[in-house]
């Protein structure tokens, strides 16, 4: 029986963990697949390097062009990182017929229409479910298991990294910066970890999922971006005191054909099921017309849960192959991209003031509000012996951002506060 031969585009922790699921399910794979696979051809930096898994090394190149110009290669895992360089490979990849299966976040983040596009015309398949979430089975869920509803909210926590630093700052009341260089020495957190307190990890893969929920083409530069790293650890316990859990979240709305895309640190309801999403895991909250409210959990990184999304939309390449349809079940956006304004977006808000501690300062603070049709939830003080002024808690119930951004220019220009030390956007 002819072996489907696979090039492997980088040997780190998922090419390993590829390399060890392909070689030690062969029966399974096969009985899913009808055909062998064989990993043919591996892309290495350094093919003398010392590795934790035995590989043939007449397999092992250090040329990218060996294994996407070979003719007996039929499908291209990518799996090294990067975006220019390996979205050449990739166009490239597919003009020589050869289908992709990819965890490349910010590549399809960045390039996925034209990577999809150019599929389209190859009749070539595109998969990239391990480069969201990484073992939960998001991407192929939006596309197939909503594909009768319409999506109108996808809320997810889906970077590890953040979310152990806030769960571990949530449950020892540790400071931020500390986490961070705890979750850098475990090897969480990058030695540069921008990318993952700062949110653009998550802006990434919340581009990919709100435009596959919403058939549209969002750019990364659609999303409103806000990291966790001026989150406090006095935020925190003021939001549990309160009932909230204070997540990373990427939110991703749709109302009558209008998107709002963002990515922010949230006051969760305790009772929300994302709440109680802890440590590095991940998970997706989708909201369908018909489905009504669904949430995907699981590990959100690692060699083998990743590895095996990148597996399994192999044998999605496969199966297709065996069926002639390669290339049919690429979906590209369709609708026009309408972004939602300021006076389109809604949402709770939780506001941490710091006041002059005297009589008549709540007043005039709820006179602005008044005065932008911002409704009040609840209003709480604490003490706290170690400020000398007060301190104000604020809900509001759902405002817009238009309405939230002039309440919040007055509070900076009125001499009774002292400081707008904190705000969140409140989900659950």
């Amino acid at each position: 029986m002819k072996p489907i031969k696979v090039g492997l585009l980088g040997l780190g922790t998922v090419g390993t963990g590829v390399v060890r699921i392909v070689e030690g399910h062969q029966e399974d794979l096969l009985r899913q697949t009808g055909s062998p696979i064989e990993i043919a051809k591996i892309l290495v930096q350094d093919k003398a390097k010392s590795r934790n898994i035995s590989v043939d090394p007449d397999k092992l190149t250090e040329n990218a062009w060996d294994v996407i110009n070979d003719s007996e290669i039929d499908v291209i895992v990518e799996v090294m990182g990067g975006v220019e360089t390996t979205k050449e490979h990739i166009l490239t990849a597919l003009n020589n017929g050869k289908h992709i299966v990819t965890a490349n976040k910010d590549l399809m983040a960045l390039y996925g229409a034209e990577i999809l596009e150019r599929a389209a015309e190859k009749g070539c398949d595109v998969f990239y479910e391990a480069s969201v979430a990484g073992g939960i089975p998001i991407i192929r869920t939006l596309v197939e298991g909503f594909s009768s509803d319409r999506i109108t909210k996808i809320m997810g926590i889906v970077n590890g990294t953040t979310n152990y630093i806030l769960t571990k700052m949530s449950q020892e009341g540790a400071a931020y910066a500390d986490v961070l260089k705890e979750a850098q020495e475990l090897g969480y957190a990058e030695a540069d970890p921008t990318s993952d307190v700062e949110g653009l990890d998550a802006a990434r893969k919340m581009t990919i999922l709100s435009t596959l929920g919403f058939h549209a083409n969002i750019a990364l530069n659609d999303v409103e971006v806000k990291g966790i790293s001026q989150v406090s650890k006095e935020d925190i316990q003021y939001g549990k005191k309160l009932g909230y859990e204070v997540k990373l979240l990427g939110i991703a709305e749709s109302h009558d054909g209008h998107i709002s895309v963002s990515v922010q640190p949230t006051m969760v309801k305790s009772s929300h099921p994302l709440a109680a999403v802890n440590g590095v895991f991940n998970a997706v909250y989708v909201t369908g017309e018909a489905v009504g409210e669904t949430m995907f959990y699981g590990p959100g990184a690692g060699e083998l849960p990743t590895a095996t999304s990148v597996v399994a939309d192999l044998v999605a390449v496969i199966r297709n192959l065996k069926l002639g349809v390669n290339g049919r079940t690429v979906l590209t956006p369709y609708k026009e991209k309408k972004l939602k304004t300021d006076e389109q977006i809604a949402s709770k808000n939780f506001i941490l003031l710091h006041v002059e501690d005297k009589a008549g300062v709540l007043a005039q603070i709820t006179q602005i509000f008044a005065k932008y049709e911002v409704s009040l939830e609840s209003v709480f003080q604490h003490p706290n012996a170690s400020n000398p002024k007060a301190e104000i808690i604020i809900i509001t119930h759902d405002a817009n951002r238009a309405s939230m951004k002039s309440v919040l220019k007055e509070f900076e220009s009125m001499d009774v506060i002292n400081k707008i030390k904190s705000h969140y956007r409140v989900e659950g």
